[in-house]
């Protein structure tokens, strides 16, 4: 189990300040949102994508990947009716593959609700058809790269598709690529009936990423959510990814959010294992 954080919790800090401060706070993994380089990911240069991740080393950080895969971008979306939509969806995130690549990332979580959500006249069945049939389509990329798309649930406040858990792991059987598997996010499972620890360990077999914050959008031990029996369910799991710190309320400032975030995490952590993590895997 390693810890990272989300990049855009820096908000407007240069890049290169964020690795150096989340590494200062004891993260060993940066996980990028595309906009915080470019909204458009074909317009960032090779050059650019070299200089990125060579900040990134150079603050002792790995690039996990990417999240937020739409954010911020025009014209694409993963359930429109309209072919040509979904043609163009799928090629964009096969250069967000690239990108990822060229970062030094292998894993890209996929959310972007205000680019899934079910349109007036889609039915939920045809919302799945049609992401599964963008996904698809970008698949071989993806295997050529040996990057992972992560599949992210997300709560009903967030929009009216993938809702659960159970409907991530269905997507992610549909699109039927081992390079297709499951992200989970505690904010969204908070909002199942179905305990945390619970869903976790019923979606072991999927699971290949997970990030860490309270329903109150803030980071994790700033809320009333308790995550000791959740990183005990990932202990249980024997999970070896990463656990990556997301928020969206941005208030008490990124010092706060990203310094707090991680010595809850870890003092949790101590009372799993007895002894800290230190972004080494376990055996």
């Amino acid at each position: 189990m390693k810890f990272a954080i989300c990049n855009e919790t820096f908000v407007d800090w240069p890049l290169e300040k964020g690795f150096a401060f989340a590494r200062e706070c004891g993260y060993t993994g940066i996980e990028i949102a595309p906009f915080t380089i470019h909204p458009d990911a074909r317009q960032i240069s090779s050059a650019r994508r070299a200089e990125v991740r060579r900040q990134a080393e150079e603050a002792g950080l790995s690039v996990i990947g990417l999240h937020w895969l739409l954010a911020k971008t025009e014209g694409f979306y993963v359930t429109s009716p309209e072919a040509a939509v979904r043609r163009s969806t799928s090629d964009y995130v096969a250069e967000l593959a690239r990108l990822c690549r060229e970062l030094g990332g292998s894993l890209m979580v996929f959310g972007s609700p205000m680019q899934r959500n079910l349109l007036p006249g889609v039915s939920y069945e045809q919302g799945m058809q049609y992401a599964a049939e963008v996904f698809q389509a970008a698949m071989p990329v993806l295997e050529e790269l040996e990057v992972t798309l992560a599949i992210e649930p997300l709560a009903p406040a967030e929009g009216n598709f993938l809702l659960t858990a159970a409907d991530g792991v269905r997507l992610v059987e549909m699109i039927g690529s081992p390079r297709c598997r499951l992200h989970l996010d505690c904010k969204a499972m908070s909002s199942e009936s179905t305990p945390i620890a619970e869903i976790i360990r019923r979606c072991a077999p999927w699971l290949v990423h997970f990030h860490a914050n309270d329903p109150n959008r803030q980071g994790p031990g700033m809320g009333e959510l308790d995550f000791l029996p959740i990183l005990t369910a990932l202990g249980e799991i024997d999970y070896r990814g990463w656990v990556s710190v997301e928020v969206f309320d941005y208030t008490p400032g990124p010092e706060r959010l990203a310094r707090e975030s991680i010595d809850y995490l870890q003092r949790c952590a101590e009372r799993v294992v007895g002894r800290r993590f230190d972004g080494q895997v376990r055996q």
